[in-house]
């Protein structure tokens, strides 16, 4: 998608604020109908303090007028000639201390509303998100989508105090055109005819900023990315090791420089032209003023009319250019909102259809991969092509092969995260399409080799294998130990309380082969029909590696598994072995069996024993 340009597609963005401001009121009507009430009370406080000091001005001018003066202060109020002054002034100052108090109360509740708004809004764009299929994660144009999305949880934010302003500050124009239209109506024409080309100027650079925002969220994921790895605990022994920081902050550089330059290039138009189209405005508003000084001089108009229609002139100016520019900004920013209400009409290709069939528990046959083919969105080569082969009910299957033989395909697949381009895949006789897609998930425990390390204390990432049950410690214990992952725990300072992880204070760190315990802890925790371990060893010594698999086989008994793994001398207890090559199935059968074929089983075999003698 381009980036928007064009004065129609600018303005066609206000279709954004209807929903927006909907999206505001239902966060919180009280609150949003309270900021809207207190606005508009304020819109009106300006003309009325205003006239008033018109009033007072006109009142000290008559005062001075009269034939005899008064002598001191005493027989000033004697007299009753301070009386109307005096009330005058304590109502101005009334209003004033008014305007005040509802503007800190305005600042408060529209604060408030902002953090509401702010956390609904980056909820609703979290439950979303987790609505999405995994293609969507693993595009680069559908990650830049989301970043921008994210972005708006928070940066739109002000244009709710901003729609409320201009709300407010309609009603204030109003009020003072009133006054200028009764006294002198051509001066709304002159004042209108100054403002034109700063609001033009500024829906333009408006427009531009958000071009640019738009083509350059890629280098900001970039610069997002660079900025982490440099300064992270995941990376900080590689980067210090390889000598990394130099290489990372100079391409940080590079690239924000190189942003810095177009903002700054972009700024000093807008600076420029900004200036000149102001220029303008001020040498309406002094037309204006000469002409309404003038119109005294000859006794048309009083001091005060003066004062008050020199102050509305003025002000509405302020106003007006604020509210054009205004207008112009609320373009600009109803174009952000493309980048949230976009994300939020993205569908998912992958759910459940209507009426979907109840998971079988237990599985009485098993997996049927009929013909199965898969390509990735955008890539050229098939991952999986022309794919047959059974899982049977309660057997524990091996996938071995090569890298890009499509054997962590095969687990996506079967798991739903993505669906085949060609050919289906059955469970129980019935098309996995047919089933319920959160029960069909709920039923299957994977741990892939790039699993997550969650930043939580050691019960809840155990627990997010099944993280409804996260309170019941019985069986979170129970997963632990069959994952061997017990002992582990029992050296923690605070046990399964302790936070793991050095993201936050207090967190300790935990050895490759230690978070692969806690991993596996998570397939336990499901207690699900079919387990799925991908590379569930990497990172394990031979001894830990020995028992985790001796104990998987004791574990899934009665159970549906595929284990997939590099290491020939893990996958010899299963009860069958695929070998995958070019997302094809070469060959089936047990250890034994491949071994008396002399393919490439018996050769990856007998490489990988070479180099253990």
């Amino acid at each position: 998608m381009a980036a928007i340009r064009s004065i129609r597609e600018r303005f066609g963005a206000l279709k954004n604020i209807p929903p927006f401001i909907a999206m505001v009121w239902n966060t919180s009507p009280h609150l949003a109908a309270a900021s809207l009430a207190l606005r508009l009370t304020r819109a009106l406080l300006p003309v009325a303090i205003l006239f008033v000091g018109k009033l007072i001005i006109d009142e000290v001018v008559l005062q001075l007028r009269q034939p005899t003066a008064a002598q001191s202060l005493e027989h000033w109020f004697v007299s009753g000639r301070l009386t109307r002054i005096l009330l005058l002034v304590l109502t101005e100052f009334a209003l004033a201390v008014l305007a005040d108090v509802l503007g800190r109360v305005v600042a408060l509740i529209e604060g408030l509303l902002a953090d509401r708004v702010s956390n609904a809004t980056s909820i609703r764009l979290m439950e979303h998100a987790a609505k999405l299929d995994l293609e969507d994660f693993e595009d680069a144009a559908r990650q830049d989508q989301l970043e921008r999305a994210r972005r708006q949880t928070s940066g739109r934010m002000s244009l709710m105090g901003q729609l409320l302003g201009q709300a407010q500050d309609m009603l204030t124009v109003a009020s003072f055109a009133v006054g200028l239209i009764l006294l002198a109506p051509w001066l709304i024409v002159l004042l209108v005819l100054a403002l034109i080309p700063a609001f033009l100027g500024e829906a333009h650079f408006n427009a531009l900023g958000y071009s640019m925002n738009y083509v350059r969220s890629p280098e900001r994921r970039e610069l997002d990315y660079l900025r982490q790895t440099a300064a992270s605990v995941e990376t900080a022994k590689e980067v210090k090791i390889f000598g990394l920081n130099g290489f990372l902050i100079e391409r940080y550089k590079i690239l924000s420089d190189k942003l810095l330059a177009e903002n700054r290039k972009l700024a000093l138009r807008r600076a420029g032209w900004g200036g000149l189209f102001a220029a303008m405005g001020t040498i309406g508003y002094y037309l204006a003023y000469a002409y309404i000084v003038w119109r005294t001089l000859v006794g048309e108009f009083s001091i005060g009319d003066l004062t008050f229609l020199a102050g509305s002139f003025q002000r509405l100016r302020n106003l007006l250019e604020g509210l054009l520019t205004g207008l112009s900004s609320t373009a600009s920013q109803a174009l952000y909102l493309n980048d949230l209400f976009s994300f939020f009409e993205i569908k998912p290709k992958i759910h459940s259809q209507a009426n979907p069939a109840p998971i079988p528990r237990p599985i009485l046959q098993g997996f049927v991969f009929d013909d199965v083919g898969f390509i990735y969105p955008g890539a050229e080569r098939w991952a999986v092509r022309h794919m047959s082969f059974t899982l049977n009910a309660g057997e524990v299957l091996a996938l071995v092969g090569e890298n890009g033989a499509g054997k962590t395909t095969l687990v996506k697949l079967l798991t739903r995260l993505y669906d085949p381009n060609e050919g289906r895949i059955l469970l129980d006789g019935r098309d996995l399409r047919e089933y319920d897609l959160d029960a069909l998930r709920g039923s299957t425990g994977v741990i892939f080799q790039d699993f997550v390390r969650y930043n939580f204390t050691a019960s809840e990432n155990i627990a997010v294998g099944r993280i409804s049950a996260r309170d019941d410690r019985l069986r979170i214990e129970n997963a632990a130990r069959r994952s061997l992952a017990d002992d582990v725990i029992a050296k923690l300072p605070a046990g399964y309380e302790q936070m793991i992880g050095k993201r936050f204070r207090n967190g300790v760190e935990l050895s490759g082969g230690e978070w692969q315990k806690i991993a596996i802890a998570r397939a336990y925790m499901r207690e699900a029909e079919v387990l799925v371990l991908d590379e569930p060893t990497a990172t394990l010594d031979a001894r830990s590696e020995f028992e985790v698999f001796q104990r998987f086989k004791e574990l899934s008994a009665g159970k549906t598994a595929i284990l997939i793994s590099h290491r020939f001398s893990s996958v010899r207890m299963a009860d069958r072995i695929l070998v995958l090559a070019d997302g094809k199935v070469e060959a089936s059968g047990t250890h034994e069996q491949l071994m008396a074929q002399h393919g490439r089983y018996c050769e990856l075999f007998e490489l990988q024993a070479a180099g253990y003698r």
